[in-house]
């Protein structure tokens, strides 16, 4: 019988390991929120660094204004705050959180409504400042679905920017919307077949 010898573990696959279970240890978006709800509110810090962005991209490109954006990520967070002893889990947090975007959103508007005098309530959205993804595709090309989406109306684009932006599944969206599967699919699939006759519209409006 041959004697039993260990096999050497290389650095780097101690240091591998190390570090899968230091990301298995490390507490997930329900974690942190259910934290925040039984006091721990500073670790609201923690999931603002790790949403802000996604949440300032989704008010983008339903307002198309930069400021306003940042403005209504802080109400979301500050509702989150403000309204964290509601906050259930175990569902996805990302869920809730756009949930609580889409309340902020539609208050923003009714604001908004209120404020402007009524010959422009109903003007076009201006166009969005360009953003980073525009690197990634012809200008031109973006600045199209940009005004294209601009023109839908607000709850379509909200859809849209929920299922092919944020990548949110339907059931998700439906969750959180308070619609059934079917449903959403239909909303989703009318909002496409509305941007991609809008798009063609403006296109061949560019090159005649």
């Amino acid at each position: 019988m041959k004697p039993f010898t260990r096999k050497p573990v290389l650095y780097h696959e101690r240091e591998n390991k190390d570090l899968k279970k230091t990301r298995s240890m490390a507490p997930n978006d329900n974690d942190l929120m259910e934290a925040v709800r039984d006091g721990q509110v500073e670790k609201l810090a923690i999931l603002f660094e790790k949403h802000h962005v996604l949440l300032f991209n989704f008010f983008l490109r339903l307002t198309g204004n930069r400021s306003v954006s940042e403005d209504l990520v802080q109400d979301v967070f500050a509702r989150i705050l403000k309204y964290r002893a509601g906050y259930q889990g175990p569902g996805k947090f990302t869920v809730w959180m756009f949930q609580i975007a889409r309340n902020a959103h539609v208050d923003h508007l009714r604001k908004q409504k209120n404020e402007l005098p009524l010959k422009d309530q109903y003007a076009d959205p201006p166009s969005p400042a360009p953003g980073p993804e525009d690197l990634f595709e012809s200008e031109q090309e973006a600045a199209l679905i940009r005004q294209a989406l601009d023109r839908l109306p607000w709850q379509k684009r909200e859809v849209l920017i929920l299922s092919r932006f944020q990548d949110l599944k339907i059931r998700e969206i439906a969750e959180m919307t308070g619609c059934s599967v079917g449903t959403v699919k239909s909303q989703v699939h009318r909002a496409l077949e509305d941007l991609g006759r809008i798009y063609m519209d403006l296109r061949e409006k560019r090159t005649s």
